[in-house]
């Protein structure tokens, strides 16, 4: 029996679940094969750098979905959706970065609709649709967090935390809700091993009015697929990138520096607790090597045991 790379559900016809193919668009009833192999992406990727709004060291295509034709085009321009294909030197990405942002879903972080598709040459590629665009042509006010720091992609990486925080603060129209945001997606990196989460990964978006967070993008286990990862944060955080603990992510982050309540912050804590079932049910259901899969979920475990007193 197949399984639907965007659901992960049983597929007993076809390559996808319906449930998952209306999350693309609610006329769809079908999706062909991306028409184009992995090598072929990469090459496709490499010849447009420079010529669409998406960048990135990651391999990117900008596409549309066609839904009369059923099936995704790579476009230069008015993209709508993101797609990822698998990586030339790191194994799996796509499957990676797709279950961890199911598990953000999990646990209550907003993400953007986003999943996994097959390709001509059977394999798989992420999608996700731009949270920054409405139709082809209507741009949404966002920045990402490099640009609201004023420094440039080479340095994304030289900042901390704490002058993170310092920009929720200035810039977002309710803060104390943002930063509550912020902590949840902070403790949630730390997890799932994202020690890559620059300052680029992190955006604020206009809406209505309001600025606010962006949805959640980029969520992916970089400890997993470099293997020997030396860090656990991108960003330091109390003068430091690794060997956090309790003290650090609870007590100084999330206490003193985000200034949150016994309450939320507790509430944060048994929020992940409880959903850890349901996350380590659908690393069982992902796309990841059965290795990948027992690495992942043994270190989610190690690390909400880091995240208790003691």
């Amino acid at each position: 029996m197949n399984k639907c790379p965007i659901t992960y559900l049983p597929v007993d016809t076809g390559r996808y679940t319906l449930t998952g193919l209306h999350l693309l668009d609610k006329s769809l009833d079908q999706l062909h094969d991306f028409p184009f192999t992995k090598t072929e992406q990469l090459t496709e990727a490499v010849s447009r750098v420079g010529k669409m709004s998406i960048q990135g060291v990651q391999p990117k295509l900008s596409a549309v979905l066609d839904k009369k034709g059923k099936v995704f085009n790579i476009v230069t321009q008015g993209g709508q959706f993101i797609i990822k294909p698998q990586h030339g030197t790191y194994a799996q990405m796509p499957e990676n970065e797709d279950l961890t942002m199911k598990m953000a879903d999990q646990v209550g972080i907003s993400t953007p609709t986003h999943g996994l598709i097959w390709c001509k040459d059977g394999s798989l590629s992420y999608f996700i649709k731009r949270f920054d665009r409405v139709g082809k042509k209507i741009k949404i006010a966002t920045e990402d967090f490099a640009q609201l720091a004023g420094v440039n992609r080479d340095s994304k990486y030289n900042y901390s935390i704490e002058k993170v925080i310092k920009l929720i603060d200035e810039h977002c129209t309710f803060p104390s809700l943002e930063k509550l945001k912020f902590f949840k997606l902070i403790l949630f990196c730390f997890l799932t091993g994202n020690e890559d989460m620059h300052l680029k990964n992190f955006s604020m978006i206009t809406k209505n009015g309001k600025v606010e967070l962006s949805p959640a993008y980029d969520l992916i286990n970089s400890t997993l697929i470099m293997k020997q990862a030396e860090e656990e944060m991108a960003l330091m955080l109390a003068g430091k990138r690794k060997e956090f603990r309790y003290r650090e992510l609870i007590i100084y982050l999330g206490f003193e520096k985000l200034k949150l309540s016994v309450k939320l912050i507790e509430a944060t804590l048994l929020n992940f607790e409880e959903n850890m079932p349901a996350c380590e049910a659908w690393i069982e259901r992902s796309f990841l090597e059965a290795t990948d899969k027992i690495a992942y979920q043994q270190m989610m475990r190690s690390r909400m045991e880091r995240l208790k007193k003691g």
